[in-house]
């Protein structure tokens, strides 16, 4: 459970989210993206109130969220997939190829395992589809659980490369939830801490700097 959440990601920034496990840092992501209801509070979204709503609607207002274990479907291939975000998102198919070159572009590496089934791609290059197809949408707040699951820190270090460059590009919002703190806080602006569903410290990447520091919050 949490209680007494008050957090706010701005325009034109990269929000870190740490804590330890089980804190209650997915359940937040999954309140902020309506897949969860909150029994109490408001999901504010540019002052309009977002409780409530599913995500589809979410989605239409340019929220996207890249999910915890990636979500892409084993069977499908990494086009298929794309079609299938594009269907999903109800993007007009006049826009479709553009909004596919716009992502490749983002990420190149995709075009490598464009014709694959993402079943026999590896866990970093899944990662790369989901976050792929979540862009689709050209969203202006991008939502991202725990990127770095199962993910060689070299592989972390590649899906995280592209994200301060597309922020300048695009003026996106980010809010990424990291066990990988220390690459996380390299291309954050802000952090904020919960702990035992509670926020419990807000502040700077450089104030995280030492060891210490860091674990006295956990």
């Amino acid at each position: 459970m949490i209680a007494g959440i008050d957090i706010a990601l701005m325009e034109n920034e990269v929000l870190c989210l740490i804590g330890h496990n089980g804190a209650g840092k997915s359940t937040l992501l999954k309140t902020l993206f309506g897949l969860l209801k909150p029994s109490a509070g408001k999901v504010l979204f540019a002052g309009e109130d977002m409780s409530g709503l599913r995500p589809r609607e979410f989605a239409a207002r340019g929220v996207a969220m890249v999910p915890e274990g990636r979500g892409v479907f084993a069977n499908l291939t990494v086009e298929e997939i794309f079609k299938l975000g594009m269907w999903a998102a109800d993007i007009a198919k006049a826009e479709r190829a553009e909004r596919v070159e716009w992502v490749l572009e983002i990420l190149p590496v995709i075009r490598e395992f464009w014709t694959r089934r993402a079943g026999t791609l590896s866990g970093g290059q899944q990662q790369m589809v989901s976050i792929g197809r979540a862009l689709l949408s050209r969203p202006s707040i991008l939502i991202l659980d725990e990127p770095s699951i199962g993910l060689a820190p070299k592989l972390f270090q590649d899906i995280l490369r592209p994200i301060p460059e597309l922020r300048q590009k695009t003026g996106m919002s980010i809010l990424i939830v990291e066990q990988n703190v220390r690459e996380a806080l390299k291309i954050s602006d802000r952090v904020e801490v919960m702990k035992s569903g509670a926020m419990i410290w807000k502040g700077l990447p450089e104030d995280l700097s030492d060891n210490k520091s860091l674990m006295e919050l956990y």
